[in-house]
């Protein structure tokens, strides 16, 4: 393994803990509130909102992380191929739980749209925050 691909993956690690970090203090806060609202179910909607979108993060960075190794093009690709994976997906899950009395349908909405705009403000917030280059230097 050469020093830049260490350096890449430790920086991506580093990115990955920043927001990993806040989204799940606000997964505990959606859990408690859920619990508050609308008890045992609430909770459980919260949870399974966190559990969602981290697992679909992580997929993402997963998936285009190892499309970087590639090319910019295949990272690209990658970007936009598991972004409609995961919209289907997701389409597919909501219509599975339709209805559904396990859990609270309106707190799992709302806490994970808590978590996707978390997750998101503390990705923005990393890459402003570091140096990337995004034009290839002339060598």
């Amino acid at each position: 393994m050469t020093a830049p691909e260490t350096d890449m993956q430790a920086e991506d690690v580093r990115a990955l803990r920043q927001s990993a970090v806040p989204t799940a203090a606000v997964g505990l806060v959606c859990v408690g509130v859920g619990a508050l609202v609308a008890g045992g179910k609430g909770a459980l909607g919260a949870v399974l909102a966190l559990a969602v979108v981290t697992v679909f993060f992580m997929i993402s960075v997963y998936v285009v992380g190892r499309a970087a190794k590639v090319s910019p093009q295949a990272m690209m690709i990658a970007a936009l191929g598991s972004y409609m994976v995961k919209i289907i997906a997701l389409a597919a899950i909501l219509n599975a739980f339709q209805g559904t009395t396990l859990f609270n349908g309106q707190v799992f909405g709302f806490s994970a749209v808590a978590l996707i705009l978390t997750w998101s403000a503390t990705q923005v917030r990393t890459m402003v925050k570091s140096k990337v280059l995004y034009v290839e230097p002339r060598p």
